[in-house]
């Protein structure tokens, strides 16, 4: 595999990087740390001529337990003990994300924004080419629900999950000038693999801001892959809360790694909170969710599989949060 040419440009800040996107509309990508776009880049998958590269923009880089630069390598958030002391659902994630290597070089905007992952999008040319291309890249039709309107790709970040149940925000930057928006709201719910961000043209993630009271919640992580390292999430399963004794006065859940966005279930959490959490309250809980998702055999692991572990997943996390690990 090799990567094609394609001009580089480097801007040292977010204005430049803006105007740039401007006079490159429809010709380039914004480049973070490259773990997932370079790799396709060499895979001829979606490939741009010209990437703009984020790393001497200053101000997109560093972090604190209030804010997240979205080019804040992984690897610094997991090396800081007073962020993994404060975040531990956010510290299992970032344990259990890709590699040493790749967390070395990726970065927490570029994990937000990861593309879609499906097994018939993510090989070489030559492999999709022997099965006919499909809707995500270079061809016309879904070849997991075959069907030419919808791409089934999943969402496959790690960071989406924890980051959705301690109330983040982002804020985005773009021609139009400056704004925030709640996490959830940069996920495109109506939309598919293809359609699946509400970023206008040319906008870039500035960094990530956490609430107050977000940190020293209760808190897991639960990841569901093939192999225990490098694996992208075939099930991400998130929890964070607040008990008073008993009593739960905060709880959140959210799932990655099934559909094609991460999706947060406030609509069944809120329920529970100013009453104690029983073990079959939680596997209530569980069930429900897991009625609610549907995955499709678009990775690795068979539907039936992943969907059954959701339950599973849901009910560990809980339970161990509610017991007091994690925070």
């Amino acid at each position: 595999m090799h990567l094609d040419p394609f001009e580089l440009h480097r801007p040292t800040s977010v204005d430049e990087a803006v105007r740039l996107a401007g006079e490159l509309a429809g010709r380039f990508d914004f480049l973070a740390g490259g773990t997932d776009l370079l790799p396709n880049y060499k895979m001829h998958i979606n490939l741009k001529p010209h990437l703009v590269a984020l790393d001497r923009v200053s101000e997109l880089a560093g972090h604190s337990l209030s804010r997240l630069g979205a080019m804040e390598r992984l690897s610094r958030l997991e090396q800081d003990p007073a962020f993994v002391a404060a975040y531990p659902g956010l510290a299992d994630a970032l344990a259990d994300l890709a590699t040493p290597l790749v967390r070395a070089s990726g970065t927490v905007g570029g994990n937000l924004l990861l593309e879609t992952r499906c097994f018939f999008f993510n090989q070489s040319y030559f492999w999709r080419a022997s099965l006919g291309f499909c809707l995500k890249a270079d061809g016309d039709r879904c070849h997991v629900v075959p069907q030419k309107e919808r791409c089934y790709a999943t969402f496959s970040g790690d960071l989406a999950p924890p980051l959705l149940t301690l109330g983040a925000t982002v804020e985005v930057a773009g021609p139009g000038g400056r704004r925030k928006v709640p996490l959830e709201k940069l996920y495109d719910t109506e939309g598919d693999g293809i359609r699946r961000l509400r970023l206008a043209p040319g906008e870039l993630v500035v960094a990530v801001d956490l609430p107050d009271g977000a940190a020293g919640q209760r808190a897991r992580y639960k990841k569901l892959r093939v192999r225990p390292s490098f694996d992208f999430p075939e099930l991400g399963v998130a929890v964070a809360g607040r008990w008073n004794s008993a009593q739960v006065d905060e709880l959140k859940v959210a799932v990655g790694g099934v559909e094609t966005y991460p999706r947060r279930f406030d609509e069944l959490t809120e329920a529970l909170v100013g009453g104690p959490l029983s073990d079959a309250k939680v596997a209530s809980l569980a069930e429900e969710i897991t009625r609610r998702l549907r995955p499709v055999h678009n990775t690795f692991l068979a539907p039936d599989y992943r969907r059954r572990m959701i339950g599973i997943y849901v009910r560990r996390a809980i339970l161990e949060a509610r017991e007091g690990q994690g925070g």
